[in-house]
């Protein structure tokens, strides 16, 4: 018995404008599309439930292709600094948390930004000494390639503060002139820190999933291409975690795990493999980092950032090293989705890609890609690979960026345009948490090209049409994943998972995208999600 679902506009994305009345699901799948009165009369027996939209807008359901799950459940209970316009700012919200804090408890936040500050410093150790001098700190930079820590933090993680704990590789343990450790850490750095924090329990992943999970369903999506495997007490301890909360039963969402190059022998050692895993929490390609983030000004560039000569960022890996990982991983004929922000990083993944093509049909993925150079657009065009883009970052990242990458290097920034006009493949994500999650804002993002600090549009050449940009949610997040036969369409045999929305979003003011609600959440032919009813 099956389910018809009418009464709005069915847009199936398998081309533009293609609209259906209705849809016929069974189970998990769609069995038909087409009109009400063809599917009514044809299904007739078979109908235990009809579901009008009543003017809602029904389309495929949204998929974040990259993003944090864990992360973004932690947000959602931290200390959130996102939002906070200065120091000041944050050291208040410092002291206010700090009066509840127990002996010995850290005190954790989550996001703070300094180029939303009017003066973008790092805050010192010695001020947050001043407000916690007695519990450790730890407060993560919303790019998440860097932290700031107390005295207190410092010194339960065993660095000697004057010039004794070398930088490790990967990473910088920030100094000042006098070689005395200022509390900033960067990249590989941030490790040194965390692994003085308490491991956390299995109960607590599974309740941090589970806020995460409600959140998400909540803005329309119904899965997710998260990484997570590596940073909670392990592959087994964390997959286990999201196994036991994605059970297909008490909650549901198909979550695309990641698996970090330092835990993918533990998943060919419990037998398992790309694709591979229960419904709701299956596997996919290895995760590597090549280079950090242009916040904090680690991105690796082929020429120096415009406001710090000398500077290039760094690398994670060397190049040998970063070639090893690859090669590791297509000993098992897997792919791998490698972090490359600046344009050298993705100069060398490319041409390591290249060198060391699958055997299978799955894709690669470069993930952010957001500065290119020539000779790496070029190969980008001959790889079987996707670039997984986020488009949030154009609204966050300008105008300051122009900063650090100077007005040439914008030729190929943020070039999404131009990828999908060449033939590139591009999936759409948030990177949750380190940018809200919700996939209207990211649609609206790649549309207007808008910053959020001065309203003003940059590089619209770069702009997507409305549909090429919910496609990013929806097909190319199926493409990436090689599911782009099974999802990210409403037609026949596909599985049955959708977002309806309030409005039509084809219809609307781009600049209004972000303002439509989510009315349901649909996976696997159930509402999951029902803005009426809160949560299902």
């Amino acid at each position: 018995m099956g389910t018809l679902w009418f009464g709005g506009p069915i847009y199936t994305m398998e081309r533009e404008d293609v609209v259906v009345d209705a849809v016929f699901t069974e189970e998990h799948q769609i069995v038909a599309i087409g009109t009400y009165e063809y599917l009514y009369h044809t299904y007739f027996n078979q109908i235990d439930e009809a579901i009008n939209l009543n003017g809602k807008t029904m389309l495929p359901g949204f998929v974040d292709s990259h993003l944090h799950i864990i992360w973004h459940g932690e947000k959602l209970l931290r200390l959130d600094l996102s939002q906070m316009q200065s120091a000041e700012e944050v050291l208040e919200a410092l002291f206010n948390r700090a009066t509840n804090l127990s002996e010995g408890e850290w005190l954790v936040g989550e996001g703070w930004n300094e180029n939303h500050w009017d003066e973008p410093l790092i805050i010192h150790k010695t001020a947050l000494d001043e407000i916690v001098p007695h519990n450790p700190v730890m407060l993560s930079r919303v790019c998440r390639h860097a932290i700031l820590a107390n005295s207190k933090a410092i010194e339960l993680a065993g660095i000697d503060t004057v010039n004794k704990t070398a930088n490790p590789k990967g990473g910088v343990i920030e100094r000042d002139d006098d070689e005395e450790t200022t509390g900033y850490f960067l990249d590989t750095a941030q490790e040194l820190i965390k692994q003085a924090m308490p491991t956390v329990s299995q109960a607590y992943l599974e309740q941090v999933i589970s806020i995460a999970i409600d959140d998400l369903l909540s803005k329309g999506l119904v899965g997710g291409h998260s990484e997570d495997l590596n940073y909670f007490g392990g592959f087994d301890k964390t997959f286990g975690a999201f196994k036991h909360v994605l059970d297909g039963k008490e909650k549901i969402f198909k979550a695309h795990l990641l698996v970090h190059h330092e835990v993918m022998e533990d998943m060919i050692h419990a037998g398992l493999g790309y694709l591979k895993g229960p419904r709701y929490a299956e596997l996919g390609a290895v995760k590597i980092f090549s280079d950090g983030a242009l916040g904090g000004r680690t991105a690796w560039l082929s020429t120096d950032y415009a406001d710090d000569i000398g500077n290039r960022g760094f690398a994670i890996h060397s190049i040998p090293e970063l070639e090893e990982l690859v090669a590791r991983a297509r000993v098992y004929q897997l792919p791998v989705a490698v972090h490359a922000i600046g344009d050298q990083a993705v100069l060398e993944i490319a041409s390591i890609l290249s060198k060391y093509p699958l055997a299978t049909n799955a894709r690669d993925r470069i993930i952010h890609g957001q500065i290119l150079n020539k000779q790496a657009f070029e190969l980008l065009k001959e790889l079987p690979a996707v670039v997984d883009i986020q488009p949030t970052f154009v609204a966050s990242d300008f105008p300051w960026v122009i900063d650090r990458l100077g007005q040439k290097r914008l030729d190929l920034a943020y070039a999404w345009k131009s990828m999908l006009q060449h033939g590139i493949h591009c999936a759409g994500g948030s990177d949750a948490p380190i940018e809200k999650v919700d996939p209207l804002l990211g649609i609206q993002a790649a549309v207007i090209r808008k910053s959020s600090f001065d309203g003003k549009t940059y590089l619209p050449k770069e702009a997507l049409t409305i549909f090429e940009a919910v496609q990013l949610y929806t097909t190319g997040s199926a493409y990436v994943i090689n599911q782009e036969n099974s999802r990210g369409l409403i037609t026949e045999g596909y599985h049955a998972d959708f977002t309806i929305l309030e409005k039509d979003i084809f219809q609307v003011n781009p600049n209004e995208i972000h303002e439509i609600d989510v009315a349901m959440t649909v996976i696997d032919g159930k509402i999951v999600y029902d803005k009426n009813l809160s949560s299902i």
